[in-house]
Formats: C-alpha cells, sequence, structure tokens
C-alpha cells in the first residue's frame, strides 16, 4: 500500500465519531444502537475497500446516511402495499380482495383488545366463534347451517374427511381441477382420504353415470363449480337440481364446491351472472363450500353451509380446530358479511364491487387526466398513450368473461422492447411500487383498480430516471 492510500484510510472517521453524527443518532433511535453501530461498522468496512480503491475517504456523515439508509432498507417490510394496474382485480399474488373500510376497523380493534371470541356475555359460559358470524351466514345464503375455516381448499378438505373417509366420493372427470399453486382436487381428496371415483368423460358427463357409480361404498357426490376454466363445444354436465336427487334417492348426500363463490347477484352490477351460494342451497346441495376472500370481498376464510346435521359432524371432526380462523380474520368477516344486508350500497361500501362496477368510460377519464403527469416523468424516452383495454375478475370467478376498462400503455419511442423490462423493474422500486403488465409491445397500467390518484402520482414522483436511461 503507497503512501497516500495509508494517509486517506487513516482520515476515515472512527465508529464513535460517525455514532455522534445525526444521522447515525436518528438510525440508533429507529433500529437501536446496537444495529446502528453494526451499520455504521459494515458501511466503514465498505468505505475502506473504496478508499483501497483510491475513492477520497467520506466524512462521517456520510457513512452515517449509509448506514441509515442501510437499515431503513432491512426492515422494510417485503409485504409491502403496492398498486395494482394489472387489469386483475382479485389477483392471488397481489393479495385478492381489499377488505372494506368497516371491516378494516373491526379488525384493528380486535387487534387492540380482548373480545369475546369463543366466550358467552350473556351466560357467561364458553361460547363457539363460529356463533359471531352463523347467523350472518344463515340469513344470506338460506341453508340451515354454517361453518367456517381457514380458506376454501380447507373447507373441501374438511367436508371430503368428515363425509366420506374411508369411503368413496364420486366426480365428474371434467370437474377435476387444479387450483392456484398446483393443488389438484384428487390430491385433496387422497389427504381427505377418500377413494375417487371418476364418471364421465372430459367433456360429458351424464345422469346415467353418477346412478351407475352410486353403491353402498358411496359416502358423498361432489359437484366442482369449475369457476376457473371453461369446457366449450360438444359438452354436457348434469345440473346440480337434477344431480341431487340423483344423490338423494340413494341416501347419499351432494357436496356442491363453488370455488369463488358469491353472495350478491353480479349481474345486478353490470357483470356476468355467477351461481350465488342461496341458489346453489336452493338447488339442494346438502353442503356448499366457497372462498370468502374472493368474489365475496372479505379475509381469507373457507366457508360451509349446508344440512345442520351435517355441519355438526364437521365441526365435530378434530380437523376443525387446526382450520379455524382467528380473532382478527372472524372480525373483518362478520363486518363483511353485514354489508350484504344493505344490497342498495354494497357496491360503493364494498371494494371488489366497486371496482368490478367501475365504467369503462369513466376509467377511460381518469386515464386522460393522468396521462400528461406520466409522461413528464417518465421523460421523452417513451410514449404514454390512453387506451382501451380489458380487465378481468380474477382468482379463477368467470375466466372467460373481460370486462372493458382504460388506461395507459406505455412504449419506448425507439421501440426497443428490452426497455419495457427495465421500465417495469423501475417501477416496482418505486416507495409505492406500480404493477402493471406488458402486452402488444407495450407496459399496460390498467386503471382499472386506481383510486388513490394522489398517492399514485407521489410514488412516481421517486422514479428514478437515470435508471431507465441506463443502457
Amino acid at each position: 500500500m503507497n503512501e497516500d492510500a495509508a494517509q486517506a484510510l487513516r482520515a476515515l472517521p472512527s465508529v464513535d465519531q460517525v455514532m455522534k453524527t445525526a444521522p447515525a443518532a436518528l438510525a440508533a433511535e429507529r433500529h437501536g444502537r446496537t444495529e446502528a453501530t453494526r451499520a455504521v461498522r459494515e458501511a466503514l468496512a465498505e468505505m475502506r475497500a473504496r478508499v483501497r480503491a483510491g475513492a477520497a475517504p467520506p466524512a462521517a456523515e456520510e457513512i452515517g446516511r449509509a448506514a441509515l439508509s442501510a437499515l431503513d432498507a432491512a426492515s422494510r417490510s417485503s409485504l409491502r402495499p403496492v398498486f395494482n394496474l394489472t387489469g386483475t382485480v382479485l389477483h392471488t399474488n397481489l393479495g385478492r380482495a381489499l377488505l372494506a373500510q368497516e371491516a378494516v376497523e373491526a379488525a384493528v380493534a380486535a387487534m387492540r383488545s380482548a373480545v369475546a371470541l369463543e366466550f358467552d356475555l350473556s351466560t357467561g359460559k364458553r361460547g363457539e366463534r363460529d356463533d359471531h358470524v352463523r347467523e350472518l351466514l344463515v340469513e344470506l345464503t338460506g341453508a340451515e347451517d354454517a361453518t367456517v375455516v381457514n380458506n376454501n381448499a380447507a373447507a373441501v378438505l374438511l367436508v371430503l374427511n368428515t363425509l366420506g373417509a374411508g369411503r368413496e366420493a364420486i366426480v365428474s372427470r371434467g370437474e377435476l381441477i387444479e387450483i392456484g399453486g398446483a393443488f389438484r382436487m384428487p390430491d385433496i381428496m387422497a389427504r381427505a382420504g377418500v377413494k375417487l371415483v371418476e364418471v364421465g368423460t372430459t367433456n360429458r358427463t351424464h345422469p346415467k353415470d353418477y346412478q351407475g357409480a352410486l353403491r353402498d361404498e358411496t359416502g358423498l357426490v361432489l359437484k366442482v363449480h369449475t369457476s376457473n376454466y371453461r369446457i366449450q363445444g360438444f359438452t354436457k354436465e348434469v345440473p346440480a337440481r337434477e344431480l341431487a336427487a340423483i344423490a338423494h334417492e340413494k341416501g347419499v348426500p351432494l357436496v356442491n364446491d363453488l370455488g369463488s363463490g358469491t353472495l350478491a347477484d353480479l349481474a345486478r352490477h353490470g357483470l356476468a351472472h355467477e351461481p350465488t351460494v342461496r341458489e346453489t342451497v336452493a338447488e339442494g346441495a346438502d353442503i356448499v363450500t366457497f372462498s370468502g376472500d374472493k368474489l365475496l370481498g372479505g379475509p381469507q376464510t373457507g366457508f360451509i353451509v349446508g344440512r345442520a346435521d351435517l355441519i355438526a359432524a364437521i365441526n365435530r371432526n378434530p380437523m376443525k380446530r387446526a382450520l379455524r380462523v382467528d380473532k382478527i380474520r372472524l372480525a373483518a368477516l362478520e363486518a363483511t358479511l353485514r354489508l350484504y344486508r344493505d344490497p342498495d350500497r354494497l357496491a360503493e361500501r364494498l371494494p371488489t364491487l366497486r371496482l368490478l362496477a367501475r365504467k369503462a368510460d369513466d376509467i377511460a377519464d381518469q386515464a386522460r387526466a393522468l396521462a400528461p403527469a406520466v409522461s413528464e416523468v417518465l421523460g421523452e424516452g417513451f410514449a404514454v398513450e390512453v387506451v382501451a383495454c380489458n380487465s378481468q375478475i380474477g382468482s379463477g370467478a368467470l375466466p372467460l368473461d373481460d370486462i372493458a376498462s382504460a388506461g395507459l400503455a406505455i412504449r419506448p419511442v425507439n421501440g426497443q422492447g428490452g426497455r419495457l423490462n427495465t421500465l417495469a423493474d423501475v417501477l416496482r422500486m418505486l416507495p409505492m411500487p406500480v404493477i402493471g403488465r406488458i402486452e402488444d409491445g407495450a407496459l399496460i397500467l390498467d386503471l382499472r383498480c386506481l383510486e388513490d390518484e394522489e398517492g399514485f402520482l407521489a410514488s412516481l414522483a421517486a422514479l428514478d430516471r437515470a435508471a431507465l436511461e441506463a443502457p
């Protein structure tokens, strides 16, 4: 090491000197003195390496800022809020349904206080946590009884294990679905301890197929709503009402898994009709299972509604305790279900329906208002255009039905497609990341789910233009 490098290293401040700077003091206040000291030592080690490579020795305050920045970045939650501009309203990877304000407030209240979760205030004795939502679910679905678990896959697992363990479950081949994360219905059935009996073919299943498979070893007939795909063309399925009659003739329960499931008629809000839980119960299903965090617009939960005797048996299953929901989700769920008692105001109070029901013309007006500001932030290297586009519900609901929407199409002016990936990367690094989709040579920001315009523009203002212009 030459004398100049040695002198530069000696000029570096000590740990104590750095810790006396304002940034280091702030780091100690935010993260604790032990962590701040460790971060300062690491920052100094990095600076020594730079000085050895010929860089000038930095001031103590600069090292303190580096330590503070490193600690702030490391402490930032990985579960960060994002702007969902993908066009998929119920995006599984982005957390599905946004909770209504009433649900958020109820969850916060449950987090801050002890609550009467399994305590009957009228008697002073032990209560049941399902009681907080049971009457609401019975009222909204028309079922005799109801229970709740932590998601719909758990609901299906619990029902199959209770009603069919060691016995056979009859399912149409056309309904052996695979849901997100490569979870397949046959695998769930195997884990539940039931023997799968496939009937019909992929595209056509007839009443005689079920009738021929029913026997003493049959524990249940399972109908699965193909909410995340459609088989079209030369097809045939047995309607739920007819299938219920076939099962009941042999004294076998019919379980109908709706997957997403909805308590509201979506057609009332300008969307395609999806079978409601009330309709499914009325068609004769003995048990209906569905999700809470999809079309229903609540927290992640799985519902089981139907015959009172079967619900009682399900609640006696030891697996029920392992699959139950906690007080926070239960509070949010109760508040969400109460909103359905006022159908006239449901769309304005429930974020899922509000976003799905937005008019394309209103979204286009929003896009035209935002386009100049977005263009100014991105600079001359990108062209921003208001475009019509299509949104989708997501999470397996109405997979073939697009919803007319509008957004911003961003294209590099030089036609270099690779810059779109760079732009997408940079937008994900914003204080509140912006997530769009690349399609037809453009980055599309579908604005259907954008309600906080001010927050969007504030986050966009922090965009690193240099990162966009880097080769």
